[in-house]
């Protein structure tokens, strides 16, 4: 898998997604981001989705869950959180709250766990109770 490219891929798609969450439904642009922001989210399942999932059923076997894993797109977060740009220039995100894909899990009982999918280094978060607490995969 090219790390870079998936790192690309998924910074083009939380950044649509950040300015998304900045207009409204009457912004005259809202529908033209919302149709490149889905033809970008199909082609991440496409060209990345064998390989996530895999990534993604090692986690949940890790974790006991009985949740079905769902296409990579479906742990992308609502909301992310850029963070000021390293020595080359490249912004790394992060999630709060109630963001990413619920799962079950004994390990967890009756608590939050979410696990959300985050670019620069692409990974899988664990989010528990809303707070990004541990990266279960991690691209490089």
């Amino acid at each position: 898998m090219d790390f870079d490219k998936l790192d690309k891929d998924l910074s083009t798609i939380v950044e649509l997604r950040i300015r998304l969450s900045s207009i409204t439904y009457a912004d005259p642009d809202y529908d033209e981001i919302e149709e490149e922001l889905h033809d970008l989210e199909d082609t991440l399942n496409e060209q990345y989705g064998d390989e996530l999932e895999s990534k993604l059923e090692e986690i949940y076997a890790t974790l006991a869950s009985d949740n079905d894993v769902l296409l990579p797109s479906a742990y992308l977060a609502n909301k992310y959180i850029p963070m000021q740009p390293d020595a080359r220039g490249v912004v790394t995100y992060d999630v709060q709250g109630p963001e990413g894909v619920p799962v079950e899990s004994e390990q967890f009982d009756g608590q939050d766990v979410r696990i959300a999918l985050v670019p620069n280094p692409a990974r899988f978060v664990m989010v528990i109770n809303g707070r990004p607490l541990k990266d279960l995969w991690r691209s490089r």
